[in-house]
């Protein structure tokens, strides 16, 4: 038995299991109210559970799913033939380095405020399942990204409950002689020390590096306190530990990166000290740049100029006086890197100029984003027109398996194919579906939204209960704000993401008559579920949320519309499995990509967006539904009222008829048509192993500078 438990545990400290259902339901079965008590957290589950329970248990056939399920877990690290291996071997010897401020690989692991951390997850577990090598560098946040509560006026405010490594699938990071690995950066005049935790994922390691040690000054023991948190020498402090802290880490563990991968500026600040390296191995400026260059990519994800990190000249000074020094570096050419402008070198330091100047390629996330970061960036590059700025794009993807819920990939599984499978290629997609009736399909989606609304009469007791417990008025009426009348005959449209003004959360509601009409219409009703946060600096962002919560408690809207408070990874994969439609209504073009409405599809759910991000190059006009085709007006108010007018009207005419007309055996006919189109064309292409594979052959294995 001891065997088996041990197995169990092993399980329990590699998120492998977080994309595996049967590996989820192991630890599930234990205690359902536990496990959702720990927020999904097996090592913390496991905390609260004796051995002398786990032993009688494992004479039972819960012994027998352990084996089966370690089995599979240790055929997956062990497999000698992988993508990699055949198609990409250099990628098996050496490591790719990747470099996120955050990821977003599981909601029990609080190192991630949104998409970036998100796709910087699914990323790590496409290369896993690749079997490509593969090292993520991170920090490690004692406070996470906060937790959010609404107060009785449903305006966010943010709790920061503290992480504790004991509780996590975290180890510390030793050297040979088993003593703490250090590594130690210089911020302004003080040399700081980080300590380093290893987690792993699958096949692939993420480290995460930790300021919060007796070493440290005080104030630098918070370097690693919250995911962007703080002000702008926060901000700075991070990214040196991050850039140059990862790259001395890397390094004190005799790793030898085939290639450096910075996703996003943050991380940028690890060309520097790659430069350090190669100047004081006697190169000169020149060779050294080159050879930088020669080992480095670089993902943008902001569309939105004010979007990039910059800091003054005054700062990028106080901070690393010391550290050029040490180098060897003149503080102007130091500048030069980081300047939009190189006859200014007394201007702003831009992170994501250092990074496209000491990079081979540089990608946007999509073809869309490709494009405008050409026509943003061109100015770097004398003499080139737009189309010859040397910015291509690699559209963003999802980890389908992680992405999917048990009740679908059961589904999926019944036709002998597995998530991953259905992701292969458009043909397997197709021969699959050509298995499934529609009276499955429709089956399916009743399971998936009947699901979500249990979900939701459960998260909507705890959300009140909150709200009670922070209300300082008793004569305030949490209940209208509680009620949920949601009907799996409804037509459900979710919408769920970071709160950011440019998305424009609140678009549906700018009629509100209309939307009366839409929602309570007698024969064909309408609900819709939103959650989300803000950046806790963000009023404006949060103001949004304040308005859908008024909105929600409005007498017609009552129990038909709903938000769901403390927007996460959880949160996130209940609702794409459930919801009907995913809404989406950035201003274009300032979505990079996005990828939520990816993860709705082999639900079968549609999207409904602005053609904007991802979504141009997958609609083709019967996968799901766009909000108009483009058009673009230099005015906010007008572009609002455009787009709510095509919103509107496309619910009115298309989406609704078409989820509402059924045969003579209540099945929309023409609604699983769209979904069909939308599994056959969108799955095979829309999943980060597609993207992984994109990144591996054309930009991991180009090593030559360009």
């Amino acid at each position: 038995m001891q065997n088996k438990i041990t197995s169990l545990k092993e399980l329990s400290r590699n998120l492998w299991w977080s994309w595996d259902t049967e590996a989820k339901q192991l630890f599930e079965e234990l205690s359902p109210l536990l496990w959702e008590r720990n927020n999904h957290n097996p090592v913390e589950l496991l905390q609260h559970i004796s051995n002398d329970e786990l032993t009688a248990r494992c004479e039972l056939e819960y012994g027998k799913k352990i084996e089966s399920v370690y089995s599979r877990f240790t055929d997956y690290l062990n497999a000698k033939e992988t993508w990699a291996t055949i198609n990409a071997p250099e990628l098996v010897e050496n490591p790719v380095a990747y470099f996120s401020a955050e990821f977003g690989i599981h909601e029990s692991v609080r190192i991630y405020s949104g998409g970036l951390g998100v796709l910087a997850g699914d990323h790590l577990k496409s290369a896993s399942d690749l079997g490509i090598n593969f090292i993520g560098v991170t920090l490690f946040y004692k406070e996470g990204y906060f937790r959010q509560y609404l107060n009785q006026d449903g305006w966010q405010t943010e709790n920061y409950p503290l992480q504790y490594p004991e509780s996590l699938p975290i180890e510390k990071v030793t050297d040979e002689d088993g003593k703490e690995l250090i590594i130690s950066v210089n911020i302004a005049q003080s040399e700081v020390f980080a300590q380093a935790w290893r987690l792993k994922v699958g096949r692939a390691t993420l480290y995460l590096l930790d300021t919060n040690i007796g070493l440290n000054e005080s104030h630098y023991r918070d370097i690693c306190c919250r995911v962007y948190g703080g002000d702008q020498n926060m901000r700075i402090n991070q990214e040196i530990l991050l850039g140059i802290g990862g790259v001395k880490l890397l390094e004190k563990l005799g790793e030898k990166p085939t290639v450096y991968h910075m996703n996003e500026g943050h991380s940028a600040f690890l060309t520097l000290e790659l430069l350090a390296r190669e100047l004081a191995n006697g190169a000169t400026e020149t060779e050294a740049m080159a050879n930088v260059r020669s080992r480095c990519v670089f993902t943008t994800h902001t569309p939105v100029p004010a979007g990039h990190d910059r800091f003054s000249r005054e700062m990028m000074h106080y901070t690393f006086n010391k550290y050029i020094s040490t180098i060897g570096m003149d503080f102007d050419d130091l500048m030069r890197l980081g300047s939009e402008d190189k006859n200014n070198i007394y201007g702003l330091f831009t992170m994501t100029v250092l990074a496209l100047n000491l990079s081979r390629t540089a990608n946007g996330v999509s073809k869309l984003h490709g494009e405008v970061s050409r026509v943003m960036w061109q100015h770097l590059y004398t003499g080139k027109s737009v189309d010859e700025v040397p910015i291509g794009h690699i559209t963003n993807g999802v980890h389908a398996s992680s992405w999917t819920c048990g009740q679908t990939a059961l589904f999926w599984n019944k036709f002998g194919v597995s998530v991953d499978e259905m992701s292969l290629s458009r043909e397997t997609a197709e021969a699959v579906l050509a298995k499934v009736t529609d009276s499955e399909l429709w089956a399916l989606r009743y399971i998936l939204k009947r699901n979500l609304i249990d979900f939701i009469d459960r998260y909507l007791a705890n959300q009140l209960f909150h709200q009670h417990l922070n209300s300082c008025q008793s004569e305030y009426d949490t209940s209208k704000s509680a009620k949920n009348t949601f009907s799996p005959d409804v037509l459900t449209i979710g919408f769920a993401r970071r709160f950011a003004t440019y998305k424009r959360a609140p678009l549906i509601f700018r009629d509100l008559e209309r939307l009366n009409r839409i929602i309570n219409n007698e024969t064909r009703p309408l609900q819709i579920v939103f959650a989300g946060k803000a950046h806790p600096h963000d009023d404006a962002g949060k103001d949004y949320i304040r308005q859908i919560v008024q909105h929600s408690r409005r007498s017609e809207f009552s129990g038909k519309v709903i938000f769901l408070e403390n927007y996460n990874l959880g949160v996130a994969k209940r609702m794409v499995s459930g919801v009907d439609v995913w809404l989406n209504t950035p201003v274009r073009p300032m979505e990079a990509s996005g990828t939520s409405g990816e993860k709705t599809v082999l639900h079968g759910g549609l999207n409904f967006s602005v053609l904007d991000g991802w979504w141009p190059e997958a609609y083709n006009g019967e996968n799901g539904f766009s909000i108009a085709n483009g058009e673009c007006f230099e005015n906010y108010e007008e572009q609002d009222s455009f787009d709510a007018e095509k919103m509107y009207s496309t619910l009115e005419n298309q989406i609704i008829p078409a989820f509402y007309e059924r045969n003579e055996e209540n099945i929309p006919v023409q609604w699983i048509k769209k979904i069909r189109n939308a599994i056959a064309t969108i799955a095979p292409e829309y999943n980060t192993h597609r993207m992984v594979r994109d990144y591996a052959t054309k930009y991991y294995l180009n090593r030559k500078a360009e």
